[in-house]
């Protein structure tokens, strides 16, 4: 099942999937654009507004696997991956949120007892990151510190991307830092980073790695970066400190994401065709000793589909452990170079 297939990226890897001839069931909240998607793709389509446990699961009822592709994922992976493990369905989403990571891995223990795997971020977030530190995690088994970022020329945003940022607006940065989730100040640790296409100016941000990677390596301290300039990094400082607290109250995170909702598209086609990101991580050990890691992918949206795709069949065709997992885990460090459009451009050994 594609839960959020009406929506952007879910329409796209629900498209995709009936072309590679999948047997799948579609799903999401509203009634018209699931049906009407479901009419065109001549697809099953169920609606499943998600507000009942009870009723979440029993449409699941014959779903080996369920990929979730309805954002934000705050609002939509919890009772999903509840009802996943009352229906004994597998769980998978592109959700690159660290709230999301952290109440995966805490149930844990109930998905094991239940029989089912919880693999959230099976997207651009987090897929090549997570692949990269676990290449340099098996470069540098004895690494204590982990840099990770991404580049990407297309800025463009599908309305679910946009929805968490908007929820992320006026919150601290996140790092961790000896194997504890730790807030940042937004707009602090700049430095310079060749990610693959030259150095550029990146900040620490509250990317889905900062939880993720420490599960797939152990490596106690993590950071994630992208790219900006320091008269950027200046204004988001600035705006954190002075409007946060306007960002976080409830009437105008509703009418941002009001907004988004009628004004935000994702990338077209030839965004997606066109365009690349770029993947940089570096490990570092006590004594000082550095293994870097650079590689080049599709466009993020382009991305999620082909890995979150690649994914669901690995599970649905190999019995997968039970348990919350994370995409390296599950399919290894190189799995990133087995998809389309990607190529190692430093590698770790």
């Amino acid at each position: 099942m594609i839960y959020g297939a009406n929506g952007y990226t879910g329409e796209l890897i629900a498209r995709e999937a009936k072309r590679q001839g999948k047997s799948l069931i579609l799903a999401g909240r509203s009634e018209a654009k699931i049906a009407a998607l479901g009419e065109e793709l001549q697809l099953p389509a169920r609606v499943v507004p998600l507000t009942s446990l009870a009723e979440a699961a029993k449409a699941l009822d014959e779903i080996s696997l369920v990929l979730n592709c309805a954002g934000p994922f705050s609002q939509t992976a919890s009772l999903m991956m509840q009802a996943c493990m009352a229906a004994r369905a597998h769980y998978l989403d592109i959700t690159g949120e660290i709230a999301v990571f952290e109440a995966a891995h805490r149930l844990d223990g109930q998905a094991k007892a239940a029989g089912v795997m919880l693999c959230p971020g099976v997207g651009f977030d987090v897929v090549p990151t997570d692949c990269a530190a676990l290449m340099l995690k098996r470069a540098l088994p004895d690494a204590t510190r982990l840099a990770l970022g991404f580049d990407m020329t297309a800025k463009n945003m599908s309305k679910g991307t946009a929805k968490t940022l908007v929820e992320s607006l006026g919150k601290s940065g996140m790092v961790r830092r000896n194997g504890v989730l730790t807030e940042f100040p937004v707009g602090s640790g700049l430095r310079r980073i060749d990610f693959g296409r030259g150095e550029r100016f990146a900040m620490p941000v509250p990317w889905g790695d900062v939880a993720t990677a420490y599960y797939t390596t152990g490596i106690p301290n993590i950071t994630v970066y992208a790219p900006i300039s320091p008269v950027q990094a200046a204004i988001v400082r600035l705006g954190g400190a002075l409007v946060a607290p306007l960002f976080r109250s409830a009437p105008v995170q509703e009418w941002l994401k009001s907004w988004v909702e009628k004004n935000v598209r994702g990338p077209d086609a030839a965004v997606r065709e066109t365009n690349k990101c770029w993947i940089w991580g570096r490990a570092v050990n006590a004594g000082g000793e550095r293994k870097t890691v650079r590689i080049v992918t599709l466009e993020g949206y382009a991305l999620t589909v082909v890995a979150a795709l690649a994914i669901a069949d690995y599970v649905l065709a190999h019995p997968p452990p039970s348990g919350y997992c994370t995409p390296a885990a599950l399919m290894g460090a190189d799995f990133i170079l087995t998809l389309p459009g990607t190529s190692m451009l430093t590698s770790a050994q």
